[in-house]
């Protein structure tokens, strides 16, 4: 008899997405994106952060300030661009796209331009924000389907002793 209470497909792969948000090193917002194929593949990940070469130690993580050049918003790649980029020139057309937040309006540009058909995501709390809105206008235009999930599970642990056992 197979085992009972395992997680569904997109509970894993929103799990996966929110596993690569710990590798940002943003103080105030950790997101991360996974890319799945059709067979239910991983093609890629990302998270928010610094382009490769941009130490994240010399540039700012400042939310506010007079001149962007001195908040983060002018240097950091968001985890759905990355997530792309990562594909290192993987096809990624007809896949499905599964991130923490709502994708903003220039992610949502990449999103339409490399062929990603559907994005799945948890949280849309800037969802009447003009860059919300218009990535929404912009996804439903190129005809992504966009899809809230809610996961039947409220968390899952992982547990790194598990696998010394």
């Amino acid at each position: 008899m197979k085992r009972e209470g395992y997680i569904s497909w997109d509970e894993y792969f929103m799990a996966v997405a929110l596993l690569a948000a710990e590798r940002s090193k943003d103080p105030n917002t950790q997101v991360g994106a996974c890319i799945v194929d059709a067979d239910n593949r991983i093609v890629s990940t990302g998270y928010n952060g610094f382009p490769y070469g941009c130490s994240d130690d010399e540039y700012p993580w400042s939310r506010e300030g007079e001149d962007v050049a001195n908040t983060k918003y002018g240097y950091v790649v968001h985890a759905e661009l990355n997530a792309i980029l990562n594909a290192r020139g993987r096809n990624v057309a007809g896949t499905r796209l599964y991130v923490a937040l709502f994708p903003c309006n220039e992610c949502a540009k990449a999103i339409i331009q490399a062929g990603i058909k559907e994005v799945v995501y948890l949280s849309d709390k800037y969802a009447n924000t003009p860059g919300t809105l218009i990535s929404k206008r912009m996804l439903r235009s190129a005809g992504v389907a966009l899809r809230q999930l809610v996961p039947e599970k409220e968390s899952l642990t992982l547990d790194f002793r598990k696998g010394l056992s």
